[in-house]
């Protein structure tokens, strides 16, 4: 039997969220699935793919620019192969401490694209991160790496245990 093919696709900035792609990739390797991590800006076709995890960094709220621009351009094979998103963000624990909702840009992907779900992952700056922006959240005692690679994993295995039960169909009595 040919493993399943997943994509995991990712928009950053900074690198961080790409970290968090990577994770996801190792998860399903693990699991036993063929995958390939790729930044969305270079993904060019998501035909060969049995899956799809596509996630972005947010900024002000919204999704990065190359995730937005792959999730509109490839929608309609997206659309018929299973497929999940998440986001990264928060600066904090809280992503650790209970599920965040999907921010409204987000929520509206979600249903265009009938995905399965949606996470948010806690994001990181810290001083290593270039930016005014960032050097003044560090500066200021505000920032962190909060990406944790338990919940990354406990979410990658989730989607592993979903594919599986798919190619397995449905139970019979």
């Amino acid at each position: 039997m040919t493993k399943q093919r997943v994509l995991v696709a990712y928009g950053t900035k900074h690198g961080a969220t790409a970290g968090i792609a990577e994770e996801i990739g190792r998860v399903l390797d693990e699991e036993g699935f063929a995958t390939e991590v790729v930044p969305a800006a270079e993904v060019t076709t998501v035909a060969d793919f049995d899956a799809v995890v596509l996630g972005s960094a947010l900024y002000m709220n919204h999704w990065q620019h190359d995730a937005l621009r792959c999730a509109h351009r490839h929608a309609d094979e997206l659309a018929r192969r299973p497929v999940w998103l998440f986001s990264s963000g928060p600066v904090d624990s809280s992503a650790e401490q209970h599920e965040i909702p999907p921010v409204a840009q987000v929520a509206e992907e979600l249903e265009h694209l009938h995905a399965r779900g949606h996470v948010t992952f806690g994001g990181s700056v810290t001083a290593e991160t270039p930016g005014f922006v960032a050097r003044s959240m560090v500066r200021h005692g505000k920032g962190g790496d909060f990406r944790s690679p338990e919940h990354i994993r406990r979410w990658a295995q989730e989607i592993g245990a979903e594919l599986r039960a798919d190619e397995a169909g449905p139970a019979k009595d």
